[in-house]
């Protein structure tokens, strides 16, 4: 087998290509955050409602109404809902702060530094936590709003954001994530494999062979990475491609479910209903 590649970034799209941010919602956690994935942009959450929790680097980080989470750029993460999750999600590049980081070069620390001298978890019970989360709220309004001079505002409201994280949310002893640095690389590679080749009847040892390791020692890194074994997160990948196909395509259902690598008809509708909730007949008859 070909030597697998490095698992895509997800590409953010950008209103203005000269400003580039955004800041949007999810209700619950919407199928592009249910799988493992990374992106170039830096970006932001602010739980709404509701609770949950992420994998960010194979960390398992709670979180519940009010909190604000930072996640950097290349991060692999994985949102989990655990009730009625609302999130707002910012978004940016930092080349918008590059005027700013001429005079304050430590600006974008908390963000090179996160998970090690930095949490990514602002809890509501920090003494800084309010002043962040009615910037950020602020900030939403501003960009849904889009009233004259906006931009301007959201980018010194994003400058304010990011000293005073720099400033007030240091921790006391820094950490040294092993796993990010010496395993998220390899992670990367197989997973990208998995999601590019769906159809091929996967085996733990194939997959450890992947990353040249011990399939113990793959099940636990990948497990503590992802939340689930390997295995388990495949039929997970296979059954969102599954959803995709049923959405998008006529085909008939016992060839989504080979295109997607179940080769038993019975076996893909009984994880499908388990997975969605109904069969995939009666999935595609929805309204």
């Amino acid at each position: 087998m070909d030597k697998p590649q490095m698992i895509s970034r997800d590409n953010i799209s950008f209103e203005h290509p000269s400003f580039p941010l955004v800041i949007s919602s999810s209700v619950g956690v919407n199928p592009g955050f249910e799988r493992l994935h990374w992106h170039d942009a830096l970006e932001v959450n602010h739980i709404r409602q509701g609770s949950g929790f992420y994998l960010i680097n194979g960390h398992k980080l709670e979180f519940q109404e009010g909190d604000l989470i930072l996640i950097n750029s290349d991060d692999l993460h994985r949102a989990f809902e655990s009730d009625n999750l609302v999130m707002d999600i910012l978004m940016f590049d930092p080349s918008i702060l590059a005027v700013d980081l001429r005079y304050d070069p430590e600006l974008m620390r908390p963000f090179r530094e996160m998970g090690e001298s930095f949490s990514n978890l602002v809890s509501r019970e920090h003494g800084v936590h309010e002043e962040l989360r009615k910037l950020f709220v602020r900030m939403m309004k501003e960009f849904e709003a889009k009233q004259d001079s906006y931009l301007s505002i959201i980018r010194s409201d994003l400058v304010r954001f990011l000293a005073l994280t720099n400033r007030h949310l240091m921790l006391p002893n820094p950490t040294h994530n092993l796993l990010k640095q010496r395993n998220m690389h390899v992670l990367k590679e197989v997973i990208h494999t998995m999601e590019t080749s769906l159809a091929y009847p996967w085996t733990l040892q194939e997959l450890a062979d992947l990353a040249h390791l011990s399939p113990s020692r793959f099940s636990t890194l990948f497990t503590q990475a992802v939340g689930t074994s390997p295995l388990n997160y495949l039929i997970q990948l296979r059954l969102t491609a599954a959803i995709h196909l049923l959405d998008k395509s006529n085909d008939k259902i016992i060839m989504i479910a080979d295109q997607c690598g179940f080769r038993n008809l019975s076996n893909f509708n009984r994880l499908f209903k388990q997975y969605v909730g109904v069969s995939p007949s009666e999935y595609r008859m929805k309204d």
